[in-house]
């Protein structure tokens, strides 16, 4: 409590916090969140409830517009309008009673999912910001590990807003529920990073307390036995030694001889027996009752409740005042229900487990019975409104289907599913879409059209959904799903909804060219919808450069006529990528940073992500580390506004990419484990990762990544189809599917793990036979071969390949998303050195060298030493064992400074096998090397690391590693004591001195 006082004393000075507690339930997570809002209450705030439930009805955004709507209710509706301003229009789409308080607010402009999404979730934070500003606010968030994805997204957005606020969020969640797959989890590691976050974690009571809270609990003195007894049971949990102490007391068994459980009473092994017990208790009637709200849910109100009670009474009006309030205040007396003010009429069960343990003892005939009543309820009692009930109505006719049939729930599905997507909360979307097709016996994975309207509207729906859920790589289900209802629209007739699918969605690469061409066919050649949809087919032409120019020319031609700057980014961010496959790169960067400058004027997430994604693989192909770094960083923003799954993985792996090309490792598996979290199968950041881990050594880790790549990067290869097989992903995967084909001769050169080479050469060798390749995929897969016959020493394919990969040279090739990045240069230098020809690979590896260090690549550079020693070794002229041994000193000095392990044991192996055969090396003293002399002049010459690089061009990060390895060696401190050093040992001559000095540099094996 002292840490959390300390965080709303923040939050009153204007500095606002994000306060996470956490535990197992019965911890007392909304006990603490309850104690922390009263306290904040007593100090000024306002405090507000939002709950999170289980229950498939429950809308989207659920705990926001239960806390909101509380707010309203106590609040002027000028104060409304002023706190709300004109976001209050987005957040009526979800709050409608926003509108009853502020009449005359406009309705939202037309605009695509992406961007409606953002001015959402701009405006809710806003708004909790002014209003907070108004009076201090402290908003609960119980059950977060129940939430709804949509509402966490939102959580993540508004900690990005709020910390100059007056504004403190206390959220609750249960750490047992999550998976690395649950949602919450992305969102917390998301949240870490945020300033105002802090995690509380609450553990149960230690023994010792376990007896205080029993004796304060039963206002009675027990014995240590008894004490510890109930500990080995609740293990300290709270809420469930509270429900055994209570028993025992009801029971009278409960006294201060009590040593261990009384005679007949078992210490319950879980608190449903317990809530069983208690429920005993109570009244037969009672029971009923609460038997009954345990069916509608965890929440349920009087009104709902009253039309469903089954007890006789004298009549309505007095079952409904008397009977009924009669059997609830006895269960609140008991405390297995609560109310929920300010809302009279509202409760709750105390706690889920009641609600479960009374559902279960229903039989399923009684409760699907029970179900129907529910719902036949609901329609009666929100007839005029039940549009904003039908997620509730769909879920509760769902359970009923066996005795209400499928209309019904078909009906609410699809009301529920639309409603969803207006709100961008897709997996909920989804959720009930799937529901209404299953329920009117559509199947999911046929590509038959749909059978009738409904059908289409519940295909077209739930296709738009999955493209905002889907992986990046395996979108087929999507676009299939789509292609049923467009079918269907195309064929009855109805153009205009065959068209709007079309133009809603924002297919992925590779996917959807049927609909878009097929639309395009349905509308005039000149209409605003023909530029609309050529934009979308620009990508989809990405396999023909001249076919997608020309689209992109008609479209941005178009669009420019009707103004429509969504279009034109649309337009340029698809161009860019297609350039980029054809290594226009000139193109390429020039398109993106115009699709970037219009994405300032326009709130397109996605495309603006597309363009963000691509400039970043551009720069860091062409040598530009820094520009690739500040890119990555920029598509973090638009990624997580876009709310599209794909692009926000992405987002992670381009920074993954980065801070891999740097050696950053911490860094990079921290991003590759978030998007890995948001897409578990991406080929990307699968891929990146085993490298990752097999370059710092850890072989296990690597292993057990390289095994989920390849699964989820090749097909079986049973069978006699398998070059079709691989055809198809490639089509339908894209790009990414050309990782394996680097990523697997890497991490062979690295650990001599060579098992997968046939996968490899079979995806290379389909890829160069298929017509629809682009060059970056063909060049890609030369690559793949081209390693990999130098590790089989083949000569003739090693030739072959030589031969058409002269366009590698000064650039990272293949560059990131095709594979991960090695230096062109350092592939020519191998081939080149695989065929004898040592002088050109003596100069490929010193391009390569050059162009590591200029760009900051380090382990590239370590590689491109070692490899570069490695060919000087083999021709071993006079002047190459000099040079090997510098070349060898600066990869050991990269690789121990970035912990890759396997690189600096190879590299030592080297040396040392070089340094025996070699026998005109100069001999200097503390074993000092000549890079290190060389270096050490320069130091005496009051020269700076930057002015030394510049000298000897190496990178300033190789020229400090030097100088430290000197220090080190000498045994000094500063450049004072390092320029004494090589006077006092003659390691100068005079005129490379600062001062006097005698001429006598030591002769070459003088030992001096």
């Amino acid at each position: 409590m002292a840490l959390l006082r300390a965080a709303l004393n923040d939050v009153m000075s204007g500095q606002g916090r994000l306060v996470m507690l956490v535990g197992e339930p019965g911890i007392g997570k909304t006990r603490t969140a309850q104690e922390l809002a009263d306290e904040a209450a007593t100090g000024g705030a306002q405090v507000l409830w939002g709950k999170c439930y289980e229950e498939a009805g429950a809308p989207p955004y659920w705990p926001w517009v239960e806390s909101i709507r509380s707010w309203l209710e106590r609040t002027p509706p000028d104060q409304v309008q002023a706190a709300m301003g004109p976001g209050g229009a987005y957040i009526a789409e979800i709050i409608p009673e926003v509108r009853h308080k502020i009449p005359q607010l406009e309705p939202t402009p037309s605009q695509g999912p992406e961007a409606g999404l953002f001015r959402l979730f701009d405006s809710i934070a806003g708004f909790l910001k002014y209003a907070s500003r108004i009076q201090p606010l402290a908003l609960v968030l119980d059950d977060l590990h129940w939430a709804d994805t949509q509402s966490l997204r939102l959580l993540h957005f508004v900690a990005g807003q709020m910390a100059d606020s007056n504004l403190m969020i206390i959220g609750c969640y249960r750490d047992i529920e999550l998976s690395r797959q649950h949602p919450l989890s992305e969102t917390l590691a998301q949240l870490s990073r945020e300033s105002v976050y802090q995690r509380q974690v609450l553990r149960g009571l230690s023994s010792e307390s376990t007896t205080s809270f029993i004796e304060a609990v039963g206002d009675i003195r027990v014995s240590p036995g008894f004490a510890e007894e109930v500990y080995s049971h609740t293990e300290g949990n709270p809420f469930f030694t509270t429900e055994v102490i209570r028993l025992l007391s009801e029971l009278g068994e409960l006294s201060e001889d009590v040593v261990v459980g009384p005679q007949g009473i078992r210490i319950p092994e879980g608190v449903r027996e317990v809530i069983g017990q208690r429920l005993n208790r109570l009244s037969a009637e009672c029971n009923s009752v609460l038997t009954t709200a345990s069916v509608i849910g965890r929440e349920f109100n009087l009104a709902l409740l009253d039309r469903l009670d089954e007890q006789p009474t004298a009549g309505p009006q007095q079952r409904a005042e008397d009977g009924l309030l009669e059997r609830l205040e006895e269960a609140l007396k008991a405390r297995l229900i609560e109310e929920l003010p300010p809302i009279v009429g509202r409760y709750q069960f105390t706690h889920r487990l009641i609600q479960e343990t009374l559902l279960q003892e229903l039989s399923l005939t009684r409760r699907v019975r029970m179900h129907a009543r529910v719902a036949q309820a609901l329609e009666q009692l929100y007839y005029e409104d039940l549009g904003s009930h039908a997620p509730v109505l769909a879920y509760h006719y769902a359970q009923a289907e066996t005795i209400t049939g499928t209309d019904k729930l078909v009906h609410y599905s699809l009301i529920a599913g639309r409603q969803a997507l207006a709100a961008f909360a897709f997996e909920e979307a989804s959720s009930h879409f799937q529901r209404g097709l299953t329920a009117k016996g559509v199947p999911l994975s046929t590509p038959d059209p749909a059978p009738d309207e409904e059908a289409a509207a519940l295909l077209a729906g739930l296709g738009a959904a999955r493209i905002g859920t889907h992986e990046r790589g395996y979108v087929a289900e999507s676009v299939v799903t789509l292609s049923r209802a467009f079918a269907f629209y195309a064929g009855s007739g109805d153009v205009e909804k065959a068209v709007k699918i079309g133009l809603d969605n924002q297919f992925p690469p590779n996917a959807g060219g049927d609909i878009i061409n097929k639309a395009l066919k349905l509308v005039s050649p000149d209409s605003h919808e023909a530029g609309v949809l050529l934009s979308r087919n620009i990508m989809l032409l990405r396999w023909d450069h001249e076919r997608a120019s020309n689209a992109f020319h008609r479209a941005m031609a178009i669009t420019e006529r009707y103004n429509n700057l969504e279009a034109q980014l649309d337009s340029l961010s698809g161009m860019a990528c297609v350039d980029m496959s054809y290594y226009r790169f000139a193109d390429s960067l020039e398109r993106n940073r115009r699709a970037i400058g219009l994405a300032s004027s326009v709130d397109q997430p996605a495309p603006e992500s597309h363009a963000w994604y691509d400039l970043m693989h551009v720069l860091f192909s062409i040598g530009d580390l820094e520009g690739a770094t500040s890119s990555a960083t920029s598509m973090l923003k638009s990624a997580q506004r876009s709310g599209i799954r794909r692009w926000q993985a992405s987002a992670m792996e381009c920074n993954e990419n980065v801070c891999c090309a740097k050696g950053e490792w911490k860094a990079a598996r921290s991003f590759s484990d978030q998007g890995l979290a948001i897409s578990p199968r991406d080929l990307n950041l699968l891929g990146g990762r085993v490298v990752l881990e097999y370059q710092v050594g850890d072989f296990q880790a690597g292993e057990a990544y390289l095994q989920r790549f390849i699964e989820a990067g090749t097909p079986s290869r049973s069978g006699t189809s398998d070059v079709d097989t691989i055809a198809t992903m490639e089509i339908i995967q894209g790009a990414s599917y050309t990782y394996p084909m680097v990523v697997i001769p890497i991490v062979a050169r690295i650990a001599g793990v060579k098992a997968w080479f046939d996968v490899a050469e079979t995806i290379a060798e389909n890829i160069l036979s298929w017509q629809g390749a682009t060059p970056i995929q063909q060049r890609t897969s030369r690559i793949g071969l081209a390693l990999m016959a130098v590790q089989r020493d083949d000569s003739i394919a090693v030739s072959d390949v030589y031969a058409v990969l002269s366009d590698l040279a000064g650039s990272m090739s293949p560059t990131p998303p095709h594979g991960p990045g090695i230096s062109g240069d350092r592939v020519l230098g191998l081939l080149a050195q695989a065929l004898g020809k040592l002088d050109q690979a003596v100069s490929h590896f010193e391009e390569a060298l050059a162009f590591c260090r200029n760009g900051g690549y380090l382990p590239e550079l370590a590689w491109t030493c070692y490899d570069y020693a490695d060919a000087l070794g083999q021709r071993d002229g006079p002047v190459d064992r000099t040079k090997t041994i510098e070349l060898l000193d600066e990869a050991l000095a990269i690789t121990t400074e970035l912990s890759m392990r396997p690189l600096m044991e190879r590299t030592i192996a080297l040396r040392e096998r070089l340094t025996s055969q070699s026998q005109a090396i100069p001999a200097y003293p503390d074993g000092l090397t000549q890079r290190e002399v060389e270096v050490l002049r320069l130091i005496a010459q009051g020269k700076s690391n930057t002015q030394i690089s510049q000298e000897l061009v190496v990178a300033e990060g190789t020229a400090r590693r030097h100088v430290a390895n000197i220090y080190e060696k000498i045994g000094v401190a500063n450049r004072a004591e390092a320029t004494r050093y090589a006077l006092r040992d003659s390691l100068l001559s005079l005129e490379e001195t600062p001062g006097d000095a005698p001429d006598n540099t030591p002769a070459p094996g003088s030992g001096l």
